[in-house]
């Protein structure tokens, strides 16, 4: 199977996810429980899982999930290829009901993302992305989830900004804003004329640096590989950097602790 086979199965994992995440959404019943780290898990998180599951198991490539059991080091430290999944991130932007969450699906190979997919199930917009051909898209679904063009479309095509113009738009969460963060705005005003700060929520935030709608998203703050697969291989697919505030280097994923470090997005 190619990497654009599998690019496909993905997108049709996470619109199928998407519309599961709406079933729950629209019901206004959503479930609501607390993980053992107090996090909060909903109903249309397991819906989602399950039916994304449904598909990647068929690409037999090991999956880690956020909902599935967690898989120890030992029997992971040998994968070659994995599909790293969080079947909705954003879960407290779920529970606010502003729409701003989204079914995120990457596939990395020997620890690097290759093939990364955000759904945003409330806009029907869907991003993905090949690292290996340098390409990312966003197509807007119809209201019955459908493509009314094929994948891939030139005109669908997005791409960072790459011009600043005196005024820096830095990606900050509405969750997350903390002093770490401040210092880091506060200094590029020694840089830039003017810094704007962009809030949204879940993973929409690596799409708004990738699509050109904001130009760098530091976060100081934890996150898991599952938060971070899909939108790293969109913003690499761009030309953009997802790097360790601690090391200077890229995310790796499938390590023996899947907590990332803080890191910054921004261009190379």
């Amino acid at each position: 199977m190619d990497n654009k086979e599998r690019l496909k199965i993905a997108v049709k994992a996470a619109i199928s996810g998407g519309i599961e995440i709406l079933k729950v959404y629209d019901s206004g019943d959503l479930g609501v429980q607390s993980k053992k780290d107090d996090s909060p898990l909903t109903q249309a998180d397991l819906a989602a899982n399950t039916v994304i599951n449904s598909y990647l198991v068929n690409t037999d490539t090991p999956i880690i999930s956020e909902e599935n059991k967690e898989i120890a080091y030992e029997d992971r430290k040998d994968w070659t290829s994995c599909w790293i999944v969080d079947p909705l991130d954003g879960t407290k932007e779920f529970i606010k009901r502003n729409g701003e969450f989204t079914v995120n699906i990457a596939y990395v190979v020997d620890g690097a993302p290759q093939l990364g997919v955000i759904y945003v199930p409330v806009t029907r917009e869907l991003y993905y992305a090949n690292v290996n051909t340098q390409k990312a898209y966003k197509s807007t679904l119809t209201k019955d989830h459908h493509l009314e063009e094929s994948l891939f479309e030139k005109n669908d095509k997005i791409e960072p900004s790459g011009q600043l113009n005196g005024t820096i738009r830095v990606v900050g969460s509405r969750s997350h804003m903390n002093k770490d963060t401040e210092d880091f705005v506060a200094a590029l005003k020694n840089d830039f004329r003017e810094v704007e700060i962009v809030s949204k929520g879940s993973s929409l935030k690596f799409c708004l640096v990738a699509e050109g709608k904001a130009d760098v998203y530091p976060r100081f703050a934890p996150t898991m590989e599952w938060d971070t697969a899909a939108g790293q291989a969109i913003c690499n697919a761009v030309g953009l950097k997802v790097t360790s505030k601690d090391t200077e280097k890229e995310l790796g994923y499938n390590k023996e602790n899947l907590l990332n470090s803080y890191f910054i997005v921004k261009g190379g």
